[in-house]
């Protein structure tokens, strides 16, 4: 015991915060080995947690992220509520809950909703030189909808003009166009067609009937009745980033402007019922468009359901993430529990050894606590001096055993990414990091309590005769 410490306790003075943070570095100092060792068995117990503990965070964020990717978790989508798709004049009654202007403004009013859009869509036959796509999805969106969605952008902008139509093509569309002359496509040999949206003509027929019914018939030879429908040049607005291993909900789709969508398609089907709309009892269209969904956003999560009851209360289908992702997320925190469990026995055997590196610190210093008694020495700072042991053996396993588990991290989710996987399997993040390392101070410190309380009840003249 240094002689400045011993001064101070015979003038009646307790020890200072630094003198005990002194002497129990030093004594750990003096026990090398074991102090290592002792640290190793902490550092292994917090590395399994963290990286136990960071598989089901990985799982979940992955999750959450491919949630936003595919609508995010405060969207609803609202439908009709008997049907997906119009079907002609059969679904024209009267009384049937349409997906209409009215409606966009009535949810529109809802005081958590920010922004509501109605969603045409269409599908139609594109063609590019040899190439072929015989039922391309255009879904026309408002522009504050298309702004909204983020889309990754590998070129180009999003169509926010609603002067002139064009055309943002989804990362798979290209995948989705046939050779004509080899009946050959991607899905059949893995050949990406040779198509630049951008720079190549790309054609769209939007009256497919029409086409069909003026095709040879069933290949005889045979002219098909009616007149070839107008084919029309694809204005090209951007193409959303990915690859052909990208899948996401708009990876399939092309995106649009609603309104020039709207008027080229009255302009086109002037006097006619448009595909898709559907008709009055006598087979005559309508003045207005009813569309096939309304795409709409909440303020935030929490009122998500509030806002989907209220739609699904005046008839209509609504569907959002938010169904889901709670059990989603008691899954992960079931899976979570499990694997923090399993990582916790190792911390536990860690704190076996912690108390075992402690009483025999005891038994090793049984003199040396005598002398501290019987100088006047407090109880306090006794049992302080080695719960401080203990806590130091937590600090550095804890500190260690985090830059561990960054390193094992790493290691799993490069290999996840050489399986091709596009998802962070194990996430760390600094709440645990910090959390474990507070955690593993804690195992240390009530490791060590009860050596502590038997160094504080030695006996000052039987410490002192002990050899």
């Amino acid at each position: 015991m240094p002689a400045r410490f011993v001064m101070r306790v015979l003038k009646g003075n307790r020890m200072r915060l630094d003198d005990l943070l002194y002497m129990s570095s030093g004594s750990l100092w003096k026990r090398k080995v074991r102090t290592i060792l002792t640290v190793l068995g902490v550092v292994i117990g917090t590395a399994s947690i963290v990286v136990m503990v960071s598989l089901g965070l990985g799982l979940n964020r992955s999750t959450m992220q491919d949630i936003e990717e595919n609508g995010g978790l405060t969207s609803i989508e609202v439908r009709e509520a008997d049907s997906y798709s119009y079907d002609g004049g059969e679904t024209a009654e009267k009384d049937k809950k349409r997906l209409d202007d009215d409606l966009v403004k009535l949810i529109r009013g809802n005081p958590h909703v920010k922004l509501v859009s109605p969603v045409l869509t269409v599908n139609v036959l594109a063609k590019c030189g040899a190439y072929e796509n015989n039922y391309m999805e255009i879904r026309g969106m408002s522009s504050e909808a298309l702004q909204n969605m983020d889309f990754p952008l590998a070129d180009g902008e999003i169509p926010v003009r609603e002067d002139e139509l064009v055309f943002l093509y989804g990362n798979q569309v290209i995948a989705e166009f046939m050779n004509s002359r080899t009946n050959s496509g991607y899905w059949m040999d893995g050949t990406i067609p040779d198509i630049d949206f951008k720079n190549d003509s790309v054609f769209i027929i939007y009256d497919m009937d029409s086409y069909y019914n003026s095709m040879d018939n069933l290949g005889n030879g045979q002219q098909g009745s009616g007149k070839p429908p107008k084919k029309y040049l694809a204005g090209y607005a951007g193409l959303i980033d990915g690859g052909m291993d990208t899948y996401k909900s708009y990876s399939w789709r092309v995106y649009c402007n609603i309104v020039p969508l709207e008027a080229h398609l009255k302009r086109l089907f002037r006097g006619k019922v448009i595909p898709g709309q559907p008709s009055t009892a006598s087979g005559k269209p309508y003045k207005q468009f009813y569309y096939n969904e309304l795409y709409v956003e909440v303020d935030d999560m929490a009122n998500v359901s509030e806002v989907q009851k209220w739609i699904t209360d005046m008839g209509y289908q609504t569907y959002s993430n938010t169904e889901w992702v709670d059990s989603m997320k008691k899954q992960y925190s079931y899976i979570q529990a499990v694997l923090g469990g399993i990582g916790a026995v190792s911390l536990i055997v860690a704190a076996i050894g912690i108390t075992n590196t402690m009483m025999m610190s005891i038994y090793e210093r049984t003199k040396e606590i005598g002398v501290m008694k019987v100088i006047g020495c407090d109880m306090r700072d006794i049992r302080t001096l080695f719960l401080m042991e203990a806590g130091f053996i937590g600090l550095i396993g804890g500190v260690v055993g985090i830059g561990f588990s960054f390193l094992i991290s790493f290691i799993i989710n490069q290999i996840v990414m050489k399986m091709g996987m596009e998802m962070t399997l194990s996430y760390i993040p600094l709440w645990l990091a910090g959390s474990s390392v507070g955690f593993a101070i804690l195992v240390g410190m009530v490791a060590g309590f009860f050596p502590a309380l038997r160094a504080m009840r030695l006996s000052p003249l039987a410490a002192i005769r002990n050899e």
